[in-house]
This record gives C-alpha cells, sequence and structure tokens, in this order.
C-alpha cells in the first residue's frame, strides 16, 4: 500500500474531479453544516452510496442539512434534485473551533463593567438561556438580549431597541420538515418500489394501489 497524501484543490473543477477516484480516500470539506459550498456537490455525488461514510466533525445547528441529516433523514434536496441518504452518518462533535461556554464567559468578565448589552444569536434555545443566566449571575443587571426568529432591532446609539416583534414563522418551525419534504420522500418511495417491481404487470399494479389510495383520501 502507498503512503498516504494530502492533495489539496484549488478550483471547483479540481474539487468535483475528486468524485472520479476510485478505491479508499477521503474527502475533507469545510462548510461545517452543509447549507453551501463544495461540500454539497461532494454530498450529491456520495449520500445515496451505501459504501460511503459522512462524518460530522463540528456543532450542527437546528434548521441546516446537516442538521437534518444527524436526525437521521431518509432523503434531502440537493440543487434541485432528491437525493436518497444511503450513507452511513455518524458525528464526531470535538473539532469545534469555538470557544466553550467558561471560555466566552471569561472573555465577557474581563470587558466588565458593560455599558450596553450582549445579543445572544447562535446555539440551541436552551443552551442560549443557561448562558444567559450565567452572565447575569455576578452582574444582575446586565441585559442580554437573546433575539428570536423575525425579530428586527435598531442597534446604534446605546442599547439594541426592538422596532419589530411581528413573527412570520413560530421558531420551533424553522427545522421542522414539512409537506414538502413528505412529499419528496413518498416520490423516492414510489420510484424504488417500481424499480424493484418484477415486471410491467407488477409496475401497473403500484399505480392501481396509488390511484385506490388516492381516490379514498
Amino acid at each position: 500500500m502507498r503512503d498516504p497524501q494530502v492533495r489539496f484543490t484549488e478550483t471547483i473543477e479540481q474539487s468535483k474531479a475528486t468524485d472520479r477516484i476510485r478505491g479508499f480516500h477521503i474527502v475533507i470539506a469545510a462548510s461545517g453544516m452543509r447549507d453551501a459550498g463544495r461540500i454539497r456537490h461532494h454530498l450529491k455525488e456520495w449520500l445515496w452510496r451505501e459504501a460511503a461514510t459522512i462524518l460530522f466533525v463540528g456543532f450542527q445547528a437546528r434548521g441546516t442539512l446537516g442538521r437534518i441529516l444527524l436526525d437521521g433523514a431518509r432523503h434531502v434536496r440537493l440543487m434541485g434534485e432528491k437525493v436518497r441518504v444511503k450513507a452511513r452518518i455518524h458525528s464526531v462533535d470535538v473539532y469545534s473551533g469555538h470557544a466553550d461556554g467558561p471560555q466566552r464567559a471569561a472573555w465577557i468578565a474581563e470587558r466588565r463593567p458593560i455599558s450596553g448589552s450582549i445579543c445572544l444569536t447562535y446555539g440551541e434555545e436552551h443552551a442560549i438561556d443557561g448562558f444567559a443566566d450565567r452572565l447575569k449571575k455576578p452582574d444582575a443587571g446586565l441585559l442580554v438580549i437573546e433575539p428570536a426568529l423575525d425579530g428586527v432591532f435598531v442597534l446604534p446609539g446605546g442599547a439594541p431597541r426592538q422596532i419589530s416583534s411581528v413573527v412570520r414563522s413560530a421558531a420551533e418551525s424553522a427545522d421542522r420538515l414539512d409537506w414538502n419534504n413528505e412529499l419528496s420522500g413518498l416520490i423516492l418511495d414510489i420510484d424504488e418500489q417500481m424499480s424493484q417491481a418484477a415486471d410491467q404487470r407488477s409496475r401497473k399494479q403500484v399505480v392501481r394501489q396509488l390511484r385506490k389510495t388516492l381516490t379514498a383520501a
């Protein structure tokens, strides 16, 4: 076996060319939560392969493609196409470059007294609530703001001032799969059933069963 080599890809074309590599190899791609970047091309190429493993090495926020995959989605949409998830999905949440709670609290403590306010905008809801309590414990008068989805604030001129609290969609629905996801899954399931059908007669039977179900509904 040859010694392992690390090769850097500097262009989009070089990155896409890694999909043509055969045999065991590891592709390391940035874009921690899989919502943008070249990683989406790699996922489109490998998610449907049972021999592939997708390994997450950082936090995945609710509503992101990474979190949806970690939560066990059987199918996703990538660049307008439905992709069935057959690859193994694993996570090693120890390589994040973000500071942890005590480090952030220590950083803020070094800057006391704080005349303005602190806005907490990144993290799970329970984690943000806990961190806000930690910050206010030594300073009950500290203004800690936890902006919600659709909140609008004016930042200049002292403490942030909220000018809109009209909520267009509930925060808990931001990461929830809707009927579009259910429809995509159904279409993929139908395609799989049709491909597994033994002959044309079996495929027609599947279609008739679907029509019967739709008529009953």
